[in-house]
């Protein structure tokens, strides 16, 4: 077994081409037109954007879980494991991103609070939720040996000063915020500072780095959407990472964040859209009636129970309800639960929405 002992990067100079510079300046132009979109927007946009990364990110981990599954996990259903594990992502995006938006510093402890986060409900890694590994881990092969593995991280006596390292680079302000993102999740990745979840939280680090650069002020940009329609080449980008060339990871970002960012600039429009369309299928509905109210919230509240309805309606439980099945009835809505207490709505519009912007990032990346 061969351990690979990745270089500190706390200080690293970083020399790119000409090319690829501008690869990452136009990508980054993409993304700040994305991040200004009017003011209006960007609240539904926001919800949007988080669940289109956190879902994508769990599937280059073969994570894989239909659309209304994953709704309901967001709600508490913990039926479908794959889909409580998307939720759980979605969560711990959330979480980092937040964080570090309001202190405008990345530390371990925005690293394990996220990563708790995302493992607290495995059955399987809940033990080991927020806590840095303290036992040899790999990628690929044996699930009981390194034998055969693609990778093998530092030894886990050194991964606390590695996270160290890496967090100080990850707060530097002297880098191009895209290029300085990449590095940081590449090393995060060569680390492997956790039992289980490296994936999911070294990709949400990226969004992190962006807010706290304030490249990204209202948005995450859901890279991992193109990012999982090249698995293998990401992957490679990786692995030329740790060969000491970090050029293809670089690139690989820059383009999944030039293609993340004008799709989502679609799915803007459409959710600006949106109410207006909802609100035809219902035959109209009276300005600041329960029905109305509903329908502007829809596109930012995709997925809401009827006490969240009720909250945001801000109306009287029987003029609520009635909305709720007068929207039920048009199609703008669709019951995810069986139950009759606790019952959980879709806005179908939107959750189609969510799905289609992966499927064209997935599809303009390849």
């Amino acid at each position: 077994m061969v351990v690979s002992l990745p270089p500190m990067i706390e200080a690293e100079t970083l020399s790119i081409s000409g090319y690829l510079a501008g690869e990452v300046e136009d990508a980054m132009r993409e993304v700040s037109s994305l991040d200004h979109w009017h003011a209006g927007d960007l609240g539904a946009l926001g919800t949007m954007l988080v669940r289109t990364e956190s879902v994508a990110s769990s599937k280059i981990e073969r994570i894989q879980a239909d659309i209304d599954d994953y709704a309901r996990a967001l709600h508490g259903n913990m039926a479908n494991p794959s889909a409580v594990s998307m939720a759980a992502a979605t969560g711990a995006l959330e979480a980092m991103v937040d964080n570090v938006g309001q202190t405008r510093t990345i530390t371990v402890d925005t690293l394990t609070r996220a990563h708790y986060a995302l493992m607290v409900h495995d059955p399987h890694e809940a033990d080991h939720a927020g806590r840095l590994r303290k036992v040899q881990n790999w990628i690929g092969g044996s699930d009981h040996s390194p034998r055969g593995a693609l990778y093998v991280p530092p030894p886990a006596d050194t991964v606390e000063a590695y996270v160290e390292d890496l967090v100080a680079f990850a707060n530097r302000d002297d880098l191009p915020a895209l290029v300085q993102a990449a590095i940081a999740h590449a090393q995060f990745e060569s680390i492997h500072p956790f039992t289980d979840g490296n994936g999911r939280i070294g990709r949400a680090l990226v969004n992190a780095i962006l807010r706290r650069r304030q490249a990204t002020r209202h948005v995450v940009i859901p890279l991992a959407s193109a990012l999982v329609a090249r698995r293998d080449r990401y992957f490679d980008a990786l692995n030329s990472y740790r060969d000491g060339d970090a050029g293809p990871i670089i690139e690989s970002f820059a383009r999944a964040a030039a293609i993340a960012a004008t799709e989502s600039k679609v799915t803007a429009l459409r959710l600006a859209e949106a109410p207006a369309e909802m609100a035809a299928m219902v035959g109209g509905a009276r300005a600041g009636s329960a029905t109305a109210t509903l329908l502007a919230a829809l596109p930012s509240h995709p997925v809401l129970s009827a006490a969240e309805a009720v909250d945001v309606a801000g109306a009287s439980e029987s003029s609520v309800y009635a909305a709720l099945d007068r929207l039920t009835e048009a199609g703008v809505l669709r019951t995810l639960t069986t139950r009759k207490r606790n019952q959980v709505w879709g806005a179908t519009r939107i959750l189609a929405e969510l799905e289609d912007l992966g499927v064209r990032i997935e599809a303009s990346s390849r």
